[in-house]
C-alpha cells in the first residue's frame, strides 16, 4: 500500500475529525492508504510536557513518516492567522529532511477549524502552505468542482478543507465540511498514486 500522511494537531477535537473525514478520503483511492500521526502540545515550561506516547488517539509523528509516505494532509486549528505552535514546532524540526529534499516533489494539502466565522481560515492554511513549499512540495486545494465548495454556508475554500466549529467548539462538521474533507482526501491520495507511477 502506498500511504498518504494525515499529520494534525487538534486541541478540541475538530481538526481530529476533519483528518479522519481525510483519510477516508484516501481510503477511497485504490492501492492508498493513510497513516494518520498527531503532534505534540508544546510548553513555555522547558523540560518535556508530554507523554512520548499519546494516551488517546493518533500516535506522534516522526520525520520518518513524511519521508515515508507519498503525500501529506496537513491540518491545525487557526490561532490568529495561523497554524498552531505545536504544528509549527515540528515543521521547524524538519531541516534535515529538507537538506536532502526529501519531500521535494510529493503532493500535499492543508486544513483547518476555527471558533469564529471570520476567524483566519485562509490565512491559517497559506501559512501551513509556506513549509510544504520551501520543502518543494506541491499544493493542492479543494477546486470548485466539488459542489460542496459553493454550497457551504460553514467551512471551506479553495485553499483546503475548513471548518467552523462556533463560539464554543460545539458545531460538528457539516455536511458540505465532510464532503470537502472527502474530496480533499481522494484528490490527495489519486494526485500521489499517479506522481508515484
Amino acid at each position: 500500500m502506498n500511504e498518504v500522511l494525515i499529520l494534525y494537531y487538534s486541541q478540541t477535537g475538530a481538526v481530529r475529525d476533519m483528518a479522519q473525514y481525510i483519510a477516508r478520503g484516501i481510503e477511497q483511492v485504490p492501492g492508498a492508504s493513510a497513516r494518520v500521526r498527531t503532534v505534540p502540545r508544546v510548553s513555555t515550561v522547558i523540560e518535556a510536557s508530554e507523554p512520548s506516547i499519546p494516551d488517546r488517539g493518533a500516535p506522534y509523528a516522526e520525520l520518518s513518516d513524511l519521508e515515508e509516505c507519498i503525500g501529506v494532509a496537513v491540518g491545525s486549528p487557526t490561532r490568529f492567522g495561523n497554524m498552531a505552535a505545536p504544528m509549527k514546532y515540528f515543521w521547524d524540526s524538519t531541516g534535515a529532511l529538507w537538506m536532502k529534499g526529501a519531500l521535494a516533489g510529493k503532493p500535499g494539502a492543508v486544513f483547518t477549524s476555527t471558533t469564529s466565522l471570520h476567524g483566519g481560515q485562509e490565512a491559517t492554511l497559506l501559512s501551513m502552505m509556506t513549509p510544504l513549499l520551501h520543502h518543494g512540495m506541491l499544493i493542492l486545494g479543494v477546486p470548485y468542482t466539488v459542489p460542496e465548495l459553493i454550497a457551504t454556508s460553514s467551512g471551506g475554500t479553495p485553499y483546503g478543507a475548513s471548518h467552523w466549529a462556533g463560539p464554543d467548539n460545539d458545531k460538528a462538521l457539516s455536511d458540505e465540511e465532510r464532503r470537502m474533507c472527502l474530496a480533499l482526501g481522494r484528490r490527495l491520495a489519486e494526485t500521489a498514486m499517479k506522481l508515484t507511477r
